[in-house]
């Protein structure tokens, strides 16, 4: 408990915030700081083949120690942070012996991380938890399921008696800004199938996540003096806003749950010539998720008719649904789900209502679902995860490890 804890920490202390608006890779220079401190690490702890190449994409393997054919198998976590949250100076807290009161992260700024609102705190009471000071992220999403992964196999190293075939490890970066599978080398990690951990609380086990695509809605507009705009001013704040309008209200993130998709408009921004806004489209459902880019597309037909041509719209699919890659191959999951029972985890299966990078390596031919890593309240200071659930998560790896090894 004390490696995987003292490992999270020393990788929360690097920021490595990605950034959706370069077009590098990695994304940000400090991206790389943690990268090099990982590829050392590994060679450190004994894994062999350990690679970094030109996009921070980092593989290592731990070879079998069985005398017959087993498959190979893999493990993934992203380095980056989300941009959407300060990763800046992470200066962790850590509170001992959880009593499952409220816990002030920030008295100057009054932050307090509440079970009043966090029910979820309350599961967790007499464990140890590390949170923020309440003025960043922490980093467990996903830098608890790299210090997840090395803890696992530096474990495996130190106990030859647990026997298991090749393991591959790989971290990405970028993932939180939705590249960090796109320039991952499947042919080169060579598995057969692999896990990402960077689910949330203790028991997630995913197969199913959304489709989704994102669009971009431009307005052109026209300017007049107001005093004499009629019938010639084209305002675009406006039409933006009578697009918006039409969406359906109740279909949004705050409003939907489970396998219910919807519409999320995240930026806006305006004037009366020119006004623009960003949204992205989520559903578990192929066909749902193709009328909700329809909607987006009858929409501008029908303002475009009323307003002379003057939206342009831009719509393009980010990843799918894995379930259609997993379920020709469900042992995969079957093997987490017992990994999980015999050490005592209730596994919780359910769609992810997000995406990880194993929704986009699925399609690419390794098949991978998702395990937790421990956190919750990810991208943002509320921000939290309990030593034990990290603990119990390299007790899983070890453990698919283990089973993979003697099903074959």
């Amino acid at each position: 408990m004390e490696q995987v804890k003292n490992r999270f920490l020393k990788y929360v202390a690097i920021d490595t915030q990605s950034d959706p608006n370069s077009n590098t890779t990695p994304s940000t220079e400090k991206q790389w700081n943690l990268a090099h401190l990982l590829v050392a690490e590994l060679k450190e702890i004994g894994m062999e083949e350990v690679t970094i190449d030109e996009n921070a994409y980092i593989m290592a393997t731990l070879p079998s120690n069985v005398d017959k054919k087993v498959p190979t198998i893999g493990f993934i976590s992203h380095f980056d942070t989300t941009p959407d949250f300060s990763g800046t100076d992470v200066k962790p807290q850590i509170i001992a012996n959880y009593d499952g009161s409220d816990i002030v992260l920030n008295k100057e700024h009054n932050i307090v991380l509440s079970p009043d609102y966090f029910e979820d705190l309350l599961q967790y009471k007499g464990n140890t938890l590390i949170t923020t000071d309440g003025t960043t992220l922490l980093g467990a999403d996903d830098k608890a399921g790299i210090a997840e992964i090395i803890t696992a196999m530096e474990y495996l190293l130190q106990h030859p008696e647990i026997k298991h075939g090749k393991i591959r490890v790989g971290f990405t970066p970028d993932e939180e800004i939705g590249r960090g599978a796109h320039k991952f080398n499947v042919a080169k990690f060579g598995a057969e199938w692999a896990y990402t951990m960077d689910g949330s609380q203790i028991g997630e086990l995913e197969y199913e996540n959304f489709n989704a695509a994102s669009a971009k809605v431009v307005i052109k507009g026209r300017s007049v003096h107001p005093g004499y705009a009629k019938g010639k001013m084209v305002n675009a704040v406006s039409i933006a806003n009578e697009f918006m309008n039409i969406l359906p209200p109740l279909e949004t993130p705050q409003s939907t749950y489970d396998r219910e998709g919807f519409f999320h408009i995240h930026h806006v921004q305006g004037s009366i010539e020119h006004a623009e806004f960003e949204l992205i489209i989520r559903d578990h459902d192929k066909e749902q998720f193709e009328k909700r880019k329809q909607l987006l597309v009858a929409i501008a037909n029908k303002l475009n008719t009323i307003y002379e041509d003057c939206i342009t719209l831009d719509i393009a699919d980010q990843y799918y649904n894995m379930k259609e890659k997993i379920m020709p191959v469900f042992h995969i999951v079957e093997i987490a789900k017992e990994a999980m029972e015999s050490l005592g985890i209730t596994p919780i299966i359910k769609p992810i209502r997000g995406g990880t990078d194993g929704s986009q390596l699925s399609y690419m031919g390794l098949p991978c679902p998702n395990i937790f890593a421990g956190g919750h309240n990810f991208h943002g200071k509320y921000e939290y995860v309990p030593v034990e659930s990290m603990q119990k998560a390299v007790e899983v790896i070890i453990k698919i490890c283990e089973i993979t090894a003697t099903k074959n």
